[in-house]
Formats: C-alpha cells, sequence, structure tokens
C-alpha cells in the first residue's frame, strides 16, 4: 500500500479550491482590462476593512482573512497574466500557488513555471498592503522578473520593485530608458528589456505592494537599518510575507 492510500494526496485538499478558480474563470476573463483592475482595487480595500480587526502580526489571522477570498484572487491573476504574458496558469500550478500560501514548499521542475506559479501567493498576500518579498538567487533574476511580473501585478492596480546592491527601481509602464540606463542594463552576459524599471529610492521600493531582491541585498538593508541613527534613514518596513524563488 502506498504512502498516499494510506493517508490521502496531499494535494487532493487543495482540488476544491481549484474547481472554484476554475468555474470563475469565464466571468473574470468577461471583464475589461479597467474593470480587472478595479475588482482587484476594491478587493484590497475589502481586505483593508478586514485586517483593521485583528493584529497584522499574526501571520495566522492575516490568512483567515484572505483564504475566503483566494479563489478570486487566484482567477484574477490568472486571468492578468493570460493578458500581459500569454499566458495561463495551469491548475498544478494553482496548487502549488496554494501551497506556497500555506507556507510549504512547492517543487517544481526547471521551465514548469515556477515564477509563473509565485504569482499567485504574491498577489493574494499584497492585498494586505503590508508588503511581500520575492527573494530570488541573483540581481540579474531580481530585475528580470520585476520587469516581468511587473506587468501581471500592475494591471491589478499593484506596485512592484526591485531591490539591487546599488539601486532600486519601481515598475513603471510609463518610463522609458535614457541611453545611460540601457548601456548600464546590458552590463553582463544577458540583456534584459528593463525600459519600465524607473530608478527610485530604497524607501519607495520596500513601501511598494511587492519587492523583488536577493536575500544578500535585503540582509543589506536590514542591517544598514539597524544601525541607522534616525529614522528617516530606515529602508524597511515591518516584514509580513516572503517567497523565495529558489
Amino acid at each position: 500500500m502506498s504512502f498516499f492510500s494510506m493517508f490521502g494526496s496531499p494535494i487532493k485538499k487543495y482540488q476544491k479550491k481549484v474547481n472554484e478558480i476554475n468555474a470563475l474563470e469565464v466571468e473574470i476573463a468577461a471583464l475589461s482590462d479597467a474593470d480587472l483592475k478595479a475588482k482587484s482595487l476594491a478587493l484590497k480595500v475589502e481586505v483593508a476593512i478586514a485586517l483593521a480587526t485583528v493584529d497584522k502580526k499574526n501571520r495566522e489571522a492575516v490568512k483567515e482573512i484572505l483564504n475566503p477570498h483566494l479563489a478570486v484572487a487566484f482567477a484574477l491573476t490568472r486571468e492578468s497574466a493570460k493578458r500581459t504574458l500569454n499566458q495561463r496558469h495551469y491548475d498544478v500550478q494553482l496548487i502549488g500557488g496554494m501551497v506556497l500560501h500555506d507556507g510549504n514548499i512547492a517543487e517544481m521542475k526547471t521551465g514548469e513555471g515556477k515564477t509563473q506559479m509565485a504569482t499567485l501567493p504574491t498577489y493574494v498576500n499584497a492585498l494586505t498592503g503590508l508588503g511581500v518579498h520575492v527573494v530570488t538567487v541573483n540581481d540579474y533574476l531580481s530585475r528580470r522578473d520585476a520587469a516581468w511580473m511587473g506587468q501581471v501585478y500592475y494591471a491589478l492596480g499593484l506596485s512592484t520593485s526591485v531591490i539591487t546592491q546599488e539601486q532600486a527601481y519601481m515598475y513603471d509602464p510609463s518610463h522609458v530608458s535614457t541611453e545611460a540606463d540601457k548601456k548600464e542594463d546590458e552590463l553582463g552576459s544577458f540583456k534584459i528589456g528593463y525600459d519600465f524599471l524607473k530608478p527610485c529610492t530604497k524607501q519607495e521600493a520596500y513601501a511598494a505592494d511587492i519587492t523583488y531582491g536577493t536575500n544578500s541585498a535585503f540582509g543589506f538593508d536590514y542591517l544598514f537599518d539597524n544601525i541607522s541613527m534616525q529614522m528617516t534613514d530606515v529602508r524597511q518596513r515591518e516584514p509580513y510575507f516572503a517567497i523565495i524563488d529558489e
């Protein structure tokens, strides 16, 4: 007898929620771009009102506020990804997103869409306004993913930033890089479309709904804040939720 037949599949409990998300797809797909963003922002306001009644430092209490909205939040994220990236989340990615939202580890093979899957728990937790950190392994991936996945969040009315050791940026489609910016972007082995990453202060970047960066960049700023002599110099706010992308 297998482990799964004895105790049940560990992902079986998520299938009911997947069905709820899929049932919303036609309704969400019928929304205009403006209505999609409006629905997302209305959801954020609803969550903010509910959060006023709980201790925001209590992760489980915050989860209790978010969980009833999870199906709609995931459906909105999938629709946004379809429109901005031309990529639709598969059911297995929905399950992976719920696993991460629950604070667990989701393992996927290279090329199966880990970064796209992470947009699901990132978005639903960013609805709190408490900030979500997405931790990558190097500055290249941080900037790439902020510029790539920032499209998904922007269409839903949320702000996205990226922290590197030297500079912070905000995803802003109205920003067009200068030639100097583009020259900087081409350093190294890769060239990425950073046209929509607008330089900003680190305080502004940490105030965004979603902040990409490496563990070393976040760690350096944490140490910087702890030796700062004035509160006006502090960069980070109280941490809430983080996703480690490998």
